[in-house]
């Protein structure tokens, strides 16, 4: 069911690589909620996924953005209100990447320069992209920028390596930028940190089928899924909540918010006899 909470919304949805991206379904919702908005990502990713085809569902344009690249992000606010008609309501920050998780490095055994990479896609993109904004003054007044993370950054998961770093840089610029953006244009910035997620990039973690049916059996909620995150996120970039800023918010069925629960304690019972 549709609600109408984005007529007249204009945005820019990054980091939609296939339908199991959390981007892409909140593409979907957003289209549904009554928004037009363009897509981005980085020419690589564009060419490994299916963009286009949300593209054509969604009636949206593409503007390849290397998101690590001010020049390419100017381009991407500049086309994108000459697209939609004027400045956007808000912004999705769906982009993260390590090169040591993808090759298996582990937190001991650090690539230094793979590092900075995590770095520099997984968070500083973010202030990339809310810098540029902020100098074009592309966002609208009570705007909504978005960006989703990972509670890696608050508590330690062995499998997560730099990328719990990464979000914790990620989270941190959201409080600094959101207080600046917040006093110039009323424009707030929050952080989401879902349940895990079987997408394409998290299911390249190792071992996540196991921490997921962990989580699952933790949360008293059950893990949230791919389409209730893009829900949720649909409720930020909406009037509904102008009074949210600078927040870190769970959405992952009270995991993180639960020491242990029954049913793992059965499971370790079982082990143990």
């Amino acid at each position: 069911m549709a609600y109408g909470l984005l007529n007249g919304k204009r945005g820019i949805i990054s980091g939609a690589l296939d339908e199991k991206s959390i981007a892409w379904k909140v593409a979907l919702k957003a289209k549904e909620e009554g928004a037009t908005f363009t897509l981005t990502n980085a020419p690589i990713a564009m060419r490994m996924g299916a963009i286009k085809q949300l593209a054509e569902q969604c009636n949206a344009e593409i503007i390849p953005a290397d998101a690590t690249s001010v020049e390419d992000l100017e381009n991407l606010f500049t086309k994108s209100t000459d697209i939609l008609g004027g400045k956007v309501d808000f912004v999705l920050h769906s982009i993260g990447m390590s090169p040591n998780i993808r090759k298996g490095k582990a937190y001991t055994d650090l690539n230094y320069d793979w590092f900075k990479q995590s770095i520099d896609i997984s968070a500083l993109s973010f202030h990339k992209m809310m810098q540029t904004a902020y100098k074009l003054d592309a966002i609208s007044e009570w705007g909504s920028i978005v960006a989703l993370t990972y509670m890696a950054a608050q508590r330690t998961f062995p499998f997560y390596t730099d990328m719990a770093d990464a979000k914790a840089i990620l989270e941190s610029i959201a409080r600094s930028f959101g207080y600046r953006y917040g006093r110039y244009r009323h424009v707030r910035v929050n952080t989401v940190s879902q349940s895990p997620t079987p997408t394409t990039a998290g299911g390249g973690i190792g071992g996540f089928d196991k921490f997921y049916d962990f989580a699952d059996k933790t949360a008293p909620l059950g893990n949230a899924n791919a389409d209730q995150c893009a829900d949720y996120v649909v409720t930020l970039f909406s009037d509904l909540t102008r009074m949210v800023t600078m927040q870190n918010l769970y959405h992952d069925g009270g995991f993180s918010m639960t020491g242990i629960s029954e049913e793992v304690m059965e499971l370790i019972n079982k082990e143990v006899e």
